[in-house]
């Protein structure tokens, strides 16, 4: 008995989820958008503590940290969620004519505020309420947030880095999120998940959602002097991270990269090559 469905079937299955979505009430789908900003959240954090230490094996390191994030995508697919990322699919079900573009604009923009309030809250409850990151974690917290903000975004060297960092993340998002669609057991949900997941956070790609938890996190562990002091940053040199520079430096960006991503090389691809019931235009 086949446990996956076909490219063809699983393109199907996403223009179907792209309505389903729409169908959605604006206060379940506001619900389940705070949970998939917490469970990215969750993996957020794991992902700190992972990073924390010495970065002699920097490949190791990088490799550990996203097979421990993954597990993010998993609490945001399995339990079921809403999360924006995934929902940049959408763009498929507007082209073969599923819903209406007003319906999936209505969509993101309640689960894109569904997930910041949700990842910032988890920052906040982390960061403020647990203690845990008051010294090295904190530290490490501070400098990957430093990171995400002070680097140019549009600067020479950088120019459009941080949109094709998110462009290549969400591509490799979307895929896992189609093949854990494509698996009919538990195990091959995890499975299509983990590598994926894995590939983009050890490749050093953006995720937007995940900077909504990074970049606060950062910010709410700066105001801990014992964090500063481990990161080896100036206090001067932290005024450039901030709630502007969150979104300015980074969030935007990596936004329309993961827009990209996940809508056109992702949904629009799989659309083109498999077609969808107003488009019956089937790969032999």
């Amino acid at each position: 008995m086949r446990k996956f469905l076909t490219p063809p079937e699983m393109t199907e299955a996403m223009l179907e989820t792209a309505a389903a979505k729409c169908a959605l009430p604006a206060s379940r789908a506001f619900v389940l958008a705070l949970l998939a900003g917490a469970y990215i959240g969750f993996a957020a954090h794991l992902a700190t503590m992972v990073t924390t230490g010495s970065t002699e094996w920097v490949g190791v390191q990088r490799f550990l940290t996203g097979a421990v994030f993954s597990f993010g995508l998993m609490l945001a697919v399995i339990p079921g969620s809403e999360l924006w990322t995934g929902n940049t699919m959408m763009i498929a079900g507007v082209a073969d004519k599923r819903i209406t573009a007003a319906d999936m604009l209505r969509n993101w923009m309640i689960v894109y505020t569904g997930n910041l309030i949700g990842a910032v809250l988890l920052a906040l409850l982390v960061v403020k309420g647990t203690g845990l990151t008051d010294g090295q974690f904190g530290a490490t917290a501070i400098k990957i947030a430093y990171a995400k903000t002070a680097e140019p975004v549009y600067g020479i060297e950088h120019q459009y880095a941080y949109f094709f960092r998110g462009l290549l993340c969400n591509w490799l998002v979307c895929l896992a999120i189609l093949i854990a669609m494509s698996a009919q057991d538990i195990g091959g949900k995890i499975l299509g998940i983990f590598f994926p997941i894995m590939a983009f956070v050890a490749s050093g790609f953006e995720h937007s959602v995940a900077n909504m938890y990074f970049i606060p996190a950062g910010i709410f562990a700066k105001s801990f002097p014992a964090a500063v002091t481990a990161s080896g940053l100036e206090p001067a040199s932290l005024s450039v991270l901030g709630w502007g520079s969150m979104f300015t430096g980074n969030i935007i960006a990596v936004t329309l990269g993961n827009l990209a991503g996940g809508g056109l090389m992702v949904a629009c691809a799989m659309l083109f090559a498999y077609g969808g019931k107003n488009r019956k235009q089937h790969v032999k």
